[in-house]
């Protein structure tokens, strides 16, 4: 069961809601008290016994259906409708006898904490209003004490409940910031996993290419030109038996290159699929995608050449940062992912249908408490010679497109 404190509480987090309980039970505790009070007042002011327990149990039955109602229909309007309730029968309750006035320091905790200010603090001046006119009504009398012994309760009722609010709130952003520092903190572990991965996979290729090209500078060299020289010598030599050796060893030479040649094919690396950077952008969508149900697609371009790990590094961080972004910010359905070759540089564009932003507004920000992860992967990038290209327009989606140079290398056959 919950009651209306509990429906203003019950989107914090666990130590908000423990402080929601203890005010609720402080709540029920306030009402059973102050009722029983009025009833007894009541009666001893010489209202009539059963007009007084009436009016006690019916200001309890609405209390107890603050309990049941807010469950079985969980929405602001409900707990306002509750609330104004409340105080309809409550100032019935004054009607009968204006000992029921104690209740008014309920009415104006309940005012701060369920409804917006200007809502709070003008039904409060409502409450205050009858407070001041049921002496008046009933006695035909009042005094300073009826007037300003309210006000000043009201106003540190109110003031409480409005602190409480403020506390909740506070312990709520606070749950909130510690929920995504730690959240922030896994997937960092996990991208520092496919980073080392990618930086692994990244040397494992260089190293390969560089024996590849050892293999071609140095054994498929000789080989060749031992081919050659054999070749021009047989050609020369007029004795069938120094022709004779000098052709098997051309063609010793020949096998032998040719067999070189399949080792320096097979060492260095030409399938993109096999690429580093890659594998490891692809591992990360399907994770978004299992994790968030985004649509996610990639598209790497066949031409694609051998990146350095500097640059594999700084992109695949620049896509780790702009999909952070769109998970946490752009409540997109699909994220479109490029691996471009652009001749003398390599581009990685991201795409995603969200909400965009206003690129003019952070331009003009200028300094990093403003999406500062975007100026973090812009700075990054421009340490290497790139940069960081920005596309969007509210309720338009977003466009990242990071660029950085390649030194591109060629491999010839002998």
């Amino acid at each position: 069961m919950s009651s209306p404190l509990s429906h203003a509480g019950q989107t914090r987090g666990a130590s908000a809601q423990n402080t929601v309980r203890a005010m609720e039970l402080g709540q029920h505790v306030m009402a059973a008290s102050l009722t029983s009070v009025g009833v007894v007042r009541a009666i001893g002011m010489g209202t009539e016994a059963a007009a007084a327990i009436i009016a006690g149990v019916a200001v309890g039955t609405w209390h107890v259906a603050g309990v049941i109602l807010p469950s079985r229909s969980p929405t602001s309007r409900s707990v306002v409708g509750w609330l104004i309730g409340f105080a309809l029968v409550w100032a019935a309750a004054v009607a009968v006898s204006a000992e029921f006035v104690w209740l008014s320091f309920l009415l104006w905790l309940l005012a701060g904490h369920l409804l917006p200010l200007r809502w709070g603090l003008a039904f409060s001046g409502v409450v205050f209003g009858v407070v001041v006119a049921a002496p008046i009504l009933h006695y035909q009398t009042s005094s300073y004490a009826d007037v300003f012994g309210p006000l000043i309760g009201g106003v540190f009722a109110f003031g409480i409940s409005r602190g409480y609010l403020q506390l909740l709130h506070d312990a709520a952003e606070r749950e909130r910031l510690v929920a995504s520092l730690t959240k922030a903190h896994e997937e960092t572990s996990e991208l520092q996993d496919e980073l080392a991965l990618a930086q692994r996979h990244s040397g494992a290729i260089a190293e390969r290419t560089r024996i590849s090209r050892d293999i071609h500078d140095t054994i498929a060299q000789s080989l060749s030109s031992i081919r050659l020289v054999s070749h021009a010598e047989a050609a020369r030599t007029s004795d069938p038996v120094a022709a004779r050796t000098l052709g098997q060893v051309e063609a010793l030479a020949g096998d032998g290159l040719a067999d070189v040649r399949r080792i320096i094919s097979a060492l260095a690396p030409a399938e993109l699929e096999d690429d580093a950077l890659a594998s490891a952008l692809r591992r990360m969508l399907e994770r978004v995608s299992k994790e968030t149900g985004l649509q996610t697609e990639l598209h790497v371009d066949d031409t694609l050449p051998i990146l350095p790990t500097d640059v594999e590094v700084a992109l695949l961080r620049t896509a780790q940062s702009a999909v952070g972004n769109v998970r946490q910010h752009a409540s997109a359905t699909r994220i479109d992912m490029s691996l471009i070759d652009a001749d003398d540089s390599v581009r990685l564009d991201i795409v995603d249908d969200g909400i965009g932003f206003d690129v003019t507004a952070w331009e003009q920000a200028g300094d990093a408490s403003s999406s500062y992860g975007l100026w973090f992967m812009r700075s990054r990038l421009r340490e290497l010679g790139g940069g960081l290209d920005i596309e969007s327009a509210a309720g338009e989606g977003s466009a990242v497109s990071a660029h950085l140079p390649i030194h591109r290398t060629s491999q010839e056959n002998p």
